[in-house]
């Protein structure tokens, strides 16, 4: 069984999300939205609720979110960006006190093997040849954050991985990757 690895286009990324989107699945392009910004586990993701991002009294979105995560019991606080934030008002219709965020037609959270189909179903029709699951978009954050000059020890925190072996398993470094670090260096003695 092969691992999963982060999407590393930008394109692809985009493209996963208004999968959803143009064809009006607001929940679901939520689901990739949230995947790729939060870093969350699958599992942390979809035991969010609507009070967890929104605060009904003051009629606004939080700017984060506090989430004790099922894996491990550490407690973590995930900022709530301008991408998150406006995949959640495109959701807002259904927001109710108490409601999950990544709601089934029954009400309650859909399950982790319900996100799986929801995020293979638009890669396969996408055409991604790598294995994509659920993980690859908490992976993807990573790998587009330690692109973005993020430090492999603040990702690590993000992750609360208690190694940076398991940190840099999830970067999903290749020899491009090793290549280009070369080239950016090349001016140090030229």
């Amino acid at each position: 069984m092969s691992t999963t690895q982060p999407i590393r286009s930008k394109k692809q990324i985009r493209e996963l999300a208004a999968y959803y989107l143009d064809r009006g699945e607001f929940r679901n392009h939520l689901l990739v939205v949230m995947g790729v910004h939060t870093a969350l586990r699958v599992s942390d993701l979809l035991r969010l609720k609507w009070d967890d991002v929104y605060d009904f009294e003051r009629e606004r979105f939080r700017d984060s979110v506090a989430v004790a995560e099922k894996k491990t019991g550490k407690a973590k606080l995930v900022a709530l960006n301008t991408a998150i934030v406006a995949a959640l008002r495109i959701c807002f219709g259904a927001a109710a006190r108490g409601a999950h965020l990544i709601k089934s037609r029954k009400g309650g959270a859909i399950g982790r093997v319900q996100a799986y189909r929801i995020i293979r179903a638009a890669a396969e029709a996408l055409g991604f040849r790598e294995r994509v699951s659920c993980h690859s978009l908490r992976k993807t954050f990573g790998y587009h954050a330690w692109k973005n000059g993020v430090s492999p020890a603040v990702i690590m925190e993000i992750y609360n991985h208690s190694s940076f072996a398991v940190t840099r398993r999830y970067l999903g470094v290749t020899q491009d990757d090793k290549d280009e670090a070369y080239q950016k260096l090349a001016d140090i003695v030229a």
